[in-house]
């Protein structure tokens, strides 16, 4: 984008169309915090980076002898998985939650952002201070020593305050007959499906038997907590949708109404409300516990998500091709609906415990990834950041998105061939041509996905270097 299109996306930001799902600016407070959370939401995709090269390293002969410790492989996986997945969407929902903010309460929000921010250093740090044992628990695996569970505490709190105070300050949706409407119902939404991951993630905490330990324990802790938190972050992705499609439109109408856009939202939220009733019925321990969070998620994710995103890609095919400047967004939008889609057409294959499990949410996850990606280059002029290259930023999302289809088509086929979850070398017993076919493939598609995770943050710390007008 050039500077011309910059100072456009941020008048549009100030003053959308009438129709479009795009909030105004909020004030100038709620803005710096926003790049602030931004800002975290970055180094956290870098602390991402470098430990998937310290992976590589750990496993690397000759160069592996220089970690001390006897499973470093382990311990840096916890660390890139969180790293890369709950500190980055937890990071970016602090920008689309403080954007959506006014500057009622902000003497919580920078507190929030630090206590945050002090975590995620003390958890990049633990592998190197402390040698907890790693546990590969669903939705956050931990190091079991004291220094990753403080700064993992330290980050929860951080994410407490966000949510209390973005919830306290949020822009009235008003009737949601609106685009902009809609858009901070979806907002107000996802924040009230974090609120309730977050008191399962307490109820859990005080419900689960002392005498149990190691993994058994982590993943009764965040087994509730972490189910609840995914329909937050698709509340988001759905939003993060109709944003980038109004925003790319180039004065197409969307085909979804403001006032249906509000509807599919409530109807995403709603299974939320189930959280206490399951948690009352059954003990944390019982099977019926697991079960009943598993099956609200199957049911209740695509509720929203399968009617909306058929809308949105309705009206992507029947509207122009996109001008220059909005060709990242558009790329991203794309990118992110074909993932979502095949990750969630993967979820009804799943039957025991095997990597297609690992291909669902790498193509679910990938496509939040992916829209957050593209907001990011949306709110970068309206942040009063340069706006983002366009030769890199319309062709990131491509690459980005070809490399996880490719990867998690590896992991549906090595799953269909019968290759475990959470398994590394001898351990995955790869036999047949088609195992290490799989596996291959899925590595190929990794590497891919790696190189358009660099090119997003090259370009967007580029942006970001300096304001924009200088």
């Amino acid at each position: 984008m050039n500077r011309t299109s910059s100072k456009a996306a941020a008048a549009g930001a100030a003053h959308p169309r009438a129709g479009a799902f795009i909030p105004p600016s909020p004030p100038a407070a709620s803005l710096r915090l926003a790049s602030g959370w931004l800002w975290l939401g970055m180094a956290s995709l870098v602390g991402a980076g470098l430990f998937a090269v310290l992976l590589v390293l750990s496993r690397t002969p000759y160069v592996q002898d220089i970690f001390p410790w006897v499973d470093f492989f382990h311990s840096a996986l916890v660390v890139h998985v969180d790293l890369s997945v709950l500190f980055w969407f937890l990071a970016f929902a602090g920008v689309i939650w403080s954007f959506n903010a006014s500057a009622r309460w902000i003497y919580l929000g920078w507190p929030a952002l630090a206590l945050a921010t002090a975590g995620a250093l003390i958890v990049a740090a633990a592998p190197f201070v402390d040698s907890g044992k790693p546990i590969m628990s669903n939705y956050i695996p931990v190091l079991q020593g004291p220094v990753f569970l403080s700064g993992l505490v330290l980050f929860a709190g951080g994410i407490a305050f966000l949510v209390l105070r973005s919830l306290v300050a949020a822009l009235p949706a008003g009737r949601g007959t609106t685009g902009a409407g809609a858009l901070r119902f979806g907002i107000v939404a996802s924040l009230v499906a974090a609120a309730f991951a977050l008191i399962a993630y307490a109820w859990s905490y005080a419900q689960v038997p002392d005498e149990l330990t190691g993994t058994p324990y982590f993943e009764l802790l965040f087994w509730g907590g972490g189910h609840v938190m995914q329909f937050s972050y698709t509340l988001l992705m759905l939003t993060a949708w109709l944003w980038l499609a109004s925003a790319s439109a180039s004065g197409m109408r969307l085909s979804v109404s403001p006032r249906l856009a509000t509807l599919l939202l409530a109807l995403g939220l709603l299974p939320v409300f189930l959280t206490p009733f399951i948690y009352l019925a059954h003990d944390i321990i019982s099977s019926r516990h697991v079960e009943q969070f598993t099956l609200l998620m199957k049911v209740g994710g695509s509720l929203a998500a399968a009617p909306l995103g058929l809308a949105v890609a309705y009206g992507l095919l029947r509207g122009r091709r996109a001008e220059p400047p909005l060709q990242p967004l558009r790329a991203a939008l794309i990118s992110s609906l074909i993932l979502f889609a095949v990750g969630g057409g993967i979820s009804l294959m799943i039957q025991g415990s095997n990597t297609i499990i690992t291909a669902h949410y790498h193509g679910t996850g990938g496509a939040v990834s992916l829209a957050f990606m593209g907001l990011t280059y949306y709110l970068l002029p309206v942040l009063g950041y340069r706006a983002a290259d366009l030769k890199w930023a319309r062709i990131q999302p491509y690459v980005y998105g070809a490399g996880q289809l490719l990867h998690i088509i590896g992991l549906l086929w090595s799953g269909g061939y019968g290759v475990q979850r959470k398994v590394a070398g001898a351990a995955q017993e790869l036999h047949t041509i088609g195992q290490k076919a799989g596996m291959g493939l899925m590595g190929l598609g990794g590497l891919i996905a790696v190189i358009g995770g660099l090119m997003f943050l090259v370009v967007v710390f580029r942006a970001m270097r300096r304001p924009a007008g200088r």
